[in-house]
């Protein structure tokens, strides 16, 4: 079997399939204009024939840097009369509550493109006002003078009772086939209003250019004479069919940065490792994740962008901390001298100053060169050269100068400034969730990844680091490991003990049945899938719930005691407390269907043992570590000749065609039977 993922990133496109029983990469610039064309070269690059793929698996970056950029679609929204402002509005608590400067979530959708829809339907699902089809008309008349190219519909309660979604849904379809329509129970059927209504438009927001592009991208595959499946990286680490990408590019929020994190899962798992954390490192973000037992956590309260300003997405995701700092985040000064680096990036076009492609802005990458941790023949395999010079002007004009400084003190600075931005979200992901960094260990991956991942688990004393094999296409790796993923949910609300069995019955019947209508649209064997419920459950008077497993609907009817038990042992292990004596109620039913993947060629690759390469002569060169007044002489290694069971100990550089590794003095570094890199850190 044949298959290729392929992620796009802000910077590169990588590549990575495992064709006649090899394994084939590549790595090239991602092509903003049309990305299409940087997943053309990178087949090309790669030497993959599409008319010979059995599976494409692939992840971008598209979705979320439309709704970051605010480059999406002009978006209209339908609601029920007398809440048209619920979206604008959104919630009343204050995140940053001693910012004196604190701004709301600007809406995607301004209020005069917010109509109003005559109808009513209550909480329990009942019909209070019937809907007024005239309205509805009179609304679409409005449109046609309004240049709109996607509408978002998201009635009051319409997750208890969407039928009067699904006629509007009809007659705009019918009526304005041109627009993409979004339907808010097609999305979730979930209560909280204001996050519903920010999911629909968030969906209808990106429609129209992400289904602009997977079209684009079917075409060029069936132009290549490809006829296998075609899977999408969904943001709660699983997959979905190109049909049901483009009715909910709301889930490819983050498809692409999460299927990294699914391959360290795996890898974790292999090597033994019960906590660790994913780091990776691109050109235009760093991400990290806390995976326990091989997997991440998964969570369904996302925002898009900056937590206090950013847009709710109320979705399963796997939970990524990302922070703005990656190879290509622009170092700047500020008015009064402070030196910055990020959250700005230059991308692919231009990309750094050493590209050569006129770029004047130093970033991280352009500090690496410098400071000797980067080699400028190897880039890319050597496929892209790097201008030095360039570097040095840039890193002068804009930080040396101003600051008073020589290039390489500059370069510096703002390599350890990088490090410390991107150790927050280490953070955030260990010791803000009550895991202490010294129980665990990294494993980093991401074209940068390997480069700053040492002094960022130093900073925070994790001891142990791991490098995978193919760490700068690691991402495009991990989606070959993702099965096919869908997530249901119905709204529930209910004390438990007191819950009508019928009532119950029905809502897990309905998700049973969705879930199988889905499997039959996307061709999937219902012998090979998994049925999980889940029950969103909390104490009376809380506001947020825990998902706690459920096998039949009885647990939640009959003899409650084994769900009351599983509900108080994993509020304890969260909080650190429980409260058995206290009411329980539940909010939502879920449902995960996942079916397995056809083989495990990727994660039997991880574990295949290591075949070096004919050896390759070692070099040294000075690297700066802590003073730039003190290069230290270090051994330059070529990781694809390093046999199973080398040991090396720091200071050291081991390069490969796609990454770059810095070992700092000290720490020691061992090759696995497999070819992973283990970095045990001197403290």
């Amino acid at each position: 079997m044949n298959i290729v993922g392929v992620d796009i990133g802000g910077t590169f496109t990588d590549l990575v399939g495992y064709i006649d029983g090899k394994i084939v990469t590549s790595k090239t610039s991602t092509v903003p204009a049309d990305p299409t064309k940087g997943i053309a070269n990178s087949m090309e690059l790669a030497r993959c024939q599409p008319s010979e793929i059995d599976e494409i698996l692939h992840g971008s970056t598209i979705a979320i840097n439309t709704v970051l950029e605010r480059k999406g679609a002009r978006t209209a929204l339908l609601t029920t009369t007398g809440f048209r402002d619920v979206y604008s509005i959104g919630r009343s608590n204050r995140i940053e509550a001693f910012n004196l400067f604190f701004n709301r979530p600007e809406p995607l959708v301004p209020r005069n493109l917010t109509f109003e829809i005559n109808e009513r339907v209550l909480a329990s699902g009942e019909v209070l006002d019937p809907l007024d089809e005239k309205s509805v008309e009179d609304v679409i008349r409005q449109l046609e003078a309004l240049d709109v190219e996607s509408i978002a519909v998201c009635l009051l309660h319409a997750y208890a009772n969407p039928d009067h979604e699904r006629r509007i849904g009809e007659i705009l379809r019918k009526s304005r086939p041109d627009l993409f329509v979004t339907l808010s129970h097609e999305i979730l059927r979930e209560y909280r209003e204001y996050e519903r209504s920010s999911t629909t438009v968030l969906n209808a927001f990106v429609g129209p250019r992400v289904g602009g592009y997977l079209e684009r991208l079917d075409d060029y595959l069936r132009e290549e004479s490809f006829t296998g499946k075609t899977h999408i990286m969904r943001s709660n680490g699983g997959v979905m069919s190109l049909r049901l990408a483009q009715e909910q590019p709301v889930s490819m929020m983050e498809s692409g940065p999460v299927a990294g994190m699914i391959g360290a899962g795996r890898l974790a798992d292999i090597l033994g490792f019960e906590r660790c954390v994913g780091f990776d490192m691109g050109g235009t973000t760093a991400k990290s994740s806390l995976l326990t037992n091989g997997r991440p956590e998964i969570i369904t309260g996302y925002v898009i962008g900056e937590p206090a300003t950013g847009q709710p997405m109320q979705l399963p995701v796997v939970d990524i901390v990302e922070v703005g700092a990656g190879g290509g985040s622009i170092a700047w000064v500020d008015k009064t001298g402070g030196l910055h680096v990020g959250p700005q990036s230059v991308g692919a076009d231009p990309g750094p100053a050493c590209y050569g492609k006129g770029s004047g802005d130093p970033v991280v990458t352009d500090a690496d060169l410098l400071l000797g941790r980067l080699n400028a023949q190897r880039f890319l395999d050597g496929g892209m050269p790097l201008d030095i010079e360039a570097s040095k002007t840039a890193m002068q004009e804009k930080i040396a100068g101003p600051l008073g400084l020589n290039p390489l003190q500059a370069a510096l600075g703002v390599a350890r400034i990088a490090d410390a931005a991107m150790s927050l979200s280490v953070r955030s992901v260990s010791v803000n969730k009550g895991v202490d960094p010294r129980d665990t260990a990294m494993i980093a991956f991401g074209g940068a990844g390997p480069l700053h991942a040492i002094s960022i688990a130093r900073e925070i004393f994790i001891p142990t680091v791991i490098i995978p094999k193919l760490p700068g296409t690691f991402s495009a790796l991990g989606m070959l490991m993702a099965s096919w993923r869908q997530d249901f949910v119905q709204t529930l609300i209910g004390r438990i003990g007191e819950l009508d069995e019928t009532d119950v019955a029905q809502v897990f019947g309905e998700l049973a049945q969705t879930g199988q209508d889905q499997l039959q649209l996307d061709g999937i064997d219902q012998a090979t899938t998994d049925f999980r419920y889940y029950a969103d459950l909390r104490y009376v008077g809380q506001e947020h719930a825990i998902s706690i497993p459920v096998e039949s609907p009885d647990m939640l009817t009959g003899n409650v005691a084994t769900i009351s038990e599983r509900f108080d042992r994993e509020h304890d292990q969260r909080y650190g407390q429980s409260a058995p004596n206290e009411t329980m109620e539940i909010v939502s039913v879920r449902l995960v269907l996942t079916a397995a993947r056809e083989d495990s060629l990727a994660e039997q690759w991880l574990s295949e043992p290591w075949k070096p390469e004919s050896d390759v002569a070692s070099e040294t060169r000075d690297v700066i570590y802590d003073d730039p007044d003190k290069p230290l002489k270090t051994q330059i290694l070529w990781r694809p000749s390093m046999a199973a069971g080398t040991e090396v100990t720091g200071p050291a550089v081991i390069e490969e065609p796609n990454s770059t590794i810095l070992i700092h003095p000290d720490d020691h570094v061992r090759v696995t039977d497999a070819g992973h890199l283990v970095v045990t850190l001197a403290y």
